[in-house]
């Protein structure tokens, strides 16, 4: 069958060929054949999820820098980004960028397009069912990269943003963006129907599959509830007691993004140290010894070993790639997928929350610690029995310590190959204790600067940006901090 279509559609060919050829209308040589006039909003949809998960994943050192700033990584021959030097490869304007030009703008787009498309109830048209979801899905998938933005900056264009017509845009208040953020996550997921059908194979990230979006959904709310807790805990508290029934139950619900085996469509840790050939980077000290400290049975799945045994870089130096444990051969091929959200980041949250007197349900602090920590050994290929034998240690069973030492700790841990993620956790916990490195220009840094271009071309909306959180300065702190 797949024979016979290929050689009717070889024919078509041929026939429209022709038939082109023998055109009396010389203005259709203006004409791209082979480039859509338009553009179907899925498809944006998909380009964007599949933009996040490569800005989100890469190592490439003029977007993301996160696996350097939280010390899971070092580097050898270029140490720059390991001492905080945001500058020299503007940093700050390529993560800015990625943000709103290849993700945001692409969602937004596709989000237009599908609601305006024609729900009038007649043959051919999509029912209203199936564009609500595709609708609510896209606004799902914009609040978790705005709040990616107000994380990383602080006060953001956001109302005038994605306006390309307007080249100087002025930035809301990053506490206002992100409480807006808050509504339009909950009008998307009462607007979810898991009834009805949404993207298909065209969701890069659930299959369409719109219970999971509804899960992912409540995960991110109680994400976004526990980051209010030092700030507003009422607000906190609603949110929390409100996502977390309805958030990720298990491994088998964590958003991961599959990569392909063939480039453009690989993960780029595989396209950045295996295809480019590149040396840059070894584990540091700080998480291997951390690591090692516990007989961590994750060790294998996150590092090689020298000598038979696991060593860390300094952060921070140029250290030489033979001397040190390097990145797993798992995690270097071509298909590692990306997780945006996991069970085990749900469970720490959960611990968390019960910790501060919010109800999440059944279980203590420590057993959905338990189960966080469980959770990550056995997606990482270990086994309930490792984890067990893991968490009687002493350094590592929670009682042992401070809730917020404990859960800090093991979270980054747990948030290996997910560097954005971790520096939020440090940055609300203060755990583990990371020291900068001798040679950094600043302390670990607690927001990225603004981009170097904004202080030019948009000057006057930067400068007011600035006074309102208090400079543009790594080591300003944003309005969930405390």
């Amino acid at each position: 069958m797949k024979k016979l279509l290929i050689v009717q559609l070889s024919i078509l060919g041929i026939v429209l060929m022709v038939l082109g050829s023998c055109t009396k209308n010389i203005t259709d040589l203006n004409s791209n054949p082979k480039g859509p006039t338009v553009v179907p909003g899925e498809s944006l949809i998909s380009q964007a999820q599949a933009n996040l998960a490569n800005y989100y994943t890469t190592p490439d050192v003029n977007t993301n820098i996160y696996e350097l700033i939280m010390q899971y990584w070092a580097e050898t021959t270029y140490p720059q980004e390991s001492q905080y030097i945001l500058s020299e490869r503007n940093i700050p304007r390529f993560w800015w960028q990625a943000m709103y030009t290849s993700i945001l703008k692409n969602l937004e787009a596709g989000k237009q397009l599908i609601a305006a498309e024609d729900v009038t109830p007649v043959p051919g048209a999509q029912d209203p069912a199936v564009r609500a979801n595709k609708v609510a899905i896209a606004e799902i998938s914009e609040v978790y990269v705005w709040a990616m933005l107000v994380n990383t900056f602080g006060n953001i264009p956001y109302t005038e943003a994605l306006d390309f017509n307007n080249a100087t845009p002025k930035y809301d208040d990053q506490k206002t963006v992100f409480y807006a953020l808050t509504d339009s996550l909950d009008k998307a997921l009462a607007q979810l129907d898991p009834s009805a059908e949404s993207f298909g194979t065209a969701d890069l990230l659930f299959g369409g599959t719109v219970s999971s979006w509804i899960k992912f959904g409540n995960s991110l709310k109680l994400r976004m509830g526990m980051q209010l807790a030092d700030v507003d805990a009422a607000k906190a508290k609603t949110m929390v007691e409100a996502a977390a029934p309805n958030a990720f139950a298990s491994n088998a619900d964590n958003a991961l993004f599959v990569f392909l085996s063939t480039p453009p469509n690989t993960n780029p840790i595989w396209t950045n140290l295996v295809q480019s050939n590149r040396n840059d980077f070894v584990p540091t000290n700080t998480i291997v010894n951390q690591m090692n400290a516990g007989t961590d049975p994750r060790l294998s799945a996150y590092f090689t070993t020298v000598g038979g045994i696991y060593v860390g870089g300094v952060s921070g130096n140029g250290n030489t790639y033979a001397n040190f444990s390097h990145a797993s051969a798992a995690t270097k091929v071509q298909t590692f997928p990306t997780l945006f959200l996991d069970f085990a980041e749900v469970q720490f949250l959960k611990a968390e929350a019960v910790e501060r007197g919010f109800n999440v349900g059944s279980g203590t602090a420590e057993s959905h610690y338990d189960s966080a920590v469980t959770a990550s050994i056995t997606y990482w290929g270990g086994s309930a029995t490792d984890a067990a034998t893991y968490l009687a240690q002493p350094g590592v069973s929670y009682t042992t310590a401070t809730w917020q030492e404990r859960i800090g700790v093991q979270q980054w841990i747990a948030l290996y190959l997910r560097g954005f993620d971790g520096w939020t956790s440090w940055r609300r916990l203060g755990w583990p204790k990371i020291v900068a490195p001798g040679s950094a220009i600043s302390p670990t840094p607690v927001r990225l600067t603004y981009p170097d271009n904004e202080q030019t071309l948009n000057q006057a909306n930067w400068t007011a940006a600035s006074a309102a959180i208090g400079g543009d300065k790594v080591t300003t702190k944003l309005f969930w901090m405390k």
